[in-house]
C-alpha cells in the first residue's frame, strides 16, 4: 500500500514540475517585448514593415545608380525588389508552418531549420549585425540630419560638432527605449512610415523642379577602372541595405493575433502587400527621378544635392529624423528581446523593471559611443549591405525553405530559390570588397589613422 501511494504521489509530482515550468515560461513571454502583446491589427504590419524597410539609405539610391550605370543599376533595383518580395513571403508562410506553434523569432525559425545549435550560430550573428548595425547608422544619420537642419535655419551660427547633435539624437531613445513591446511604439513607427514616403516624394519632387542639369552625364566617373569595380561593389552594398526588413518581420507577424481558423499570415500578408507598393513608391522615382536629373554628379545623399529651397531642404532633413527615431526603436526591440531573454532564461536574473532599465539605456549608449567614433560609419554600408543583409534578407529564407520544405529537384520552387540562393552569395561576395576600400576611405576623410 505505502508502495502505491509513493508512486501515485511521484505521477502527481511530475505534473506539477511540467506546470511549474510552463508557467514561469509564460511569465516570461508575458514580459519580454516580442510575446508580451499579441492583438496588432494588419494595418500594424504594414507601417511597422515600411518604418523598417524605407530607411535613410533611400537618398542614396540616385548615387548607388551613378556608380552601377542606367542598364546594371535598373535591373538590380528591379530584381532586389522581386527577390526580397518572394523571401519576405516565404518568412511569413513558415512563422505558422508548424501546427500549434509559432516562430516568433528569426533564430528560433534558423533553429528549427538546422538544428538548435547550428541554427543560433548561423541567424543570430546575423541579425544582430543587421540591427545594431542599422541603430548606429541611423544614430549618425539622425544627428547629421539635425546637423543639417542647424546649418540651413542658422547660418551665422557658430558650428556645432555632430557629436553634440548625436547625442541630442540619442537622447530621445534613453527615453522610448523603455516602451515595452512593439505594439507600444505603433505610434511613433506610423509617425516614421509617413515621414519616410513624405521625405522620399521631397526628394524626387524637388528634382523633378530642380529640372535636368546642364551637361549632366551618365558614365562612370572614377578616375581608374578599379576604382569604377570597387564603386560598383559598394553600390550593391548600397541596394541591399535598402531591403533591411526581413531582420525584423518575424517578430512583427509575432505581435498579430492567430487561431487555427485565421492564422497570422493572413493579416500579415496584407500588411506586407501595402508596405511593398509603398516601397516601390519610395524606391524606383528616387533612385531613377533623382539619378536622370542629376546624373553621375549626384551627392551620396540626394538632399545635398538639391540645396534649395532652404525651407523644403530642411523640413525633409526634419522628416528623416522623425524616421530614423521610429526605424531605432523598431531595429531596436528584437535587440532588447534577445538581451532580456538571456539575461532572464539563462543567467536567471528576475524579470523586472529595473533589469530593463539598465540594459536598455546600456544598449542605447552603446550604440551612440560608436557613432560619435566612428562619424563615417554610415559610408560603412556597401560592407555591412552584403556581409550580413544579403544572407538574411536575400538568400537564407530561400535555404530554410529548402531545408524544410524539400521540394523537387528542378521543380518551380526548387529553381526560383535556388537563383535566389546564388544571387544573393555573388552580392554577398562582391558588395564587401568594394565596402572595404570604402571603410578605408572614409578613415582617411576623417582623418582617423592620424
Amino acid at each position: 500500500m505505502g508502495t502505491q501511494v509513493e508512486q501515485t504521489d511521484q505521477k502527481d509530482y511530475v505534473p506539477q514540475i511540467v506546470y511549474e515550468q510552463l508557467r514561469k515560461q509564460k511569465e516570461i513571454d508575458d514580459w519580454l517585448p516580442i510575446t508580451s502583446s499579441r492583438n496588432a491589427k494588419w494595418w500594424y504590419a504594414a507601417f511597422h514593415n515600411v518604418t523598417a524597410m524605407v530607411g535613410a539609405g533611400v537618398l542614396s539610391l540616385p548615387y548607388a545608380m551613378a556608380n552601377l550605370g542606367w542598364g546594371p543599376g535598373v535591373v538590380i533595383l528591379v530584381l532586389s525588389w522581386t527577390i526580397t518580395f518572394y523571401t519576405l513571403w516565404q518568412m511569413v508562410e513558415m512563422h505558422e508552418m508548424v501546427p500549434g506553434k509559432r516562430f516568433d523569432r528569426y533564430h528560433e525559425l534558423g533553429q528549427y531549420a538546422f538544428g538548435e545549435k547550428l541554427g543560433l550560430y548561423i541567424v543570430v550573428p546575423q541579425q544582430l549585425i543587421c540591427e545594431v548595425g542599422v541603430d548606429i547608422v541611423y544614430m549618425v544619420t539622425g544627428g547629421k540630419s539635425l546637423q543639417k537642419v542647424h546649418d540651413l535655419v542658422c547660418k551665422g551660427c557658430k558650428p556645432i560638432k555632430t557629436t553634440y547633435f548625436i547625442m541630442i539624437f540619442a537622447s530621445v531613445h534613453f527615453v522610448l527605449a523603455h516602451l515595452p513591446n512593439f505594439n507600444s511604439i505603433s505610434g511613433i513607427s506610423l509617425a516614421a512610415a509617413v515621414m519616410s514616403l513624405s521625405y522620399s516624394t521631397i526628394a524626387w519632387a524637388a528634382s523633378i523642379h530642380k529640372g535636368l542639369q546642364p551637361n549632366v552625364e551618365y558614365g562612370y566617373t572614377a578616375p581608374t577602372p578599379s576604382d569604377t569595380v570597387f564603386g560598383f561593389f559598394t553600390a550593391l552594398g548600397d541596394v541591399a541595405f535598402a531591403y533591411a526588413g526581413h531582420n525584423v518581420v518575424l517578430e512583427i507577424q509575432a505581435t498579430i493575433p492567430s487561431t487555427p481558423e485565421k492564422p497570422s499570415k493572413g493579416p500579415m500578408w496584407n500588411g506586407v502587400i501595402i508596405a511593398y507598393i509603398v516601397v516601390a513608391l519610395c524606391y524606383f522615382p528616387v533612385a531613377l527621378v533623382g539619378y536622370y536629373m542629376f546624373g553621375n554628379g549626384v551627392e551620396d545623399n540626394i538632399l545635398i544635392s538639391l540645396q534649395k529651397p532652404t525651407w523644403l531642404i530642411v523640413m525633409a532633413n526634419m522628416f528623416v529624423v522623425v524616421h530614423v527615431i521610429g526605424s531605432y526603436q523598431l531595429y531596436a526591440m528584437p535587440v532588447f528581446d534577445m538581451l532580456e531573454t538571456v539575461l532572464v532564461t539563462k543567467l536567471h536574473f528576475k524579470p523586472s523593471t529595473p533589469l530593463r532599465f539598465i540594459i536598455r539605456n546600456l544598449y542605447v549608449a552603446f550604440t551612440m559611443f560608436v557613432a560619435i567614433t566612428f562619424p563615417f560609419f554610415g559610408g560603412l554600408l556597401g560592407f555591412f549591405g552584403g556581409f550580413a543583409f544579403a544572407p538574411t534578407t536575400y538568400f537564407l529564407p530561400c535555404i530554410m525553405w529548402l531545408a524544410i520544405y524539400k521540394p523537387k529537384k528542378f521543380s518551380l520552387s526548387w529553381c526560383t530559390n535556388w537563383i535566389c540562393i546564388i544571387l544573393g552569395l555573388l552580392l554577398m561576395i562582391l558588395s564587401p570588397i568594394g565596402g572595404l576600400k570604402n571603410i578605408i576611405d572614409k578613415a582617411k576623410e576623417y582623418n582617423f589613422y592620424s
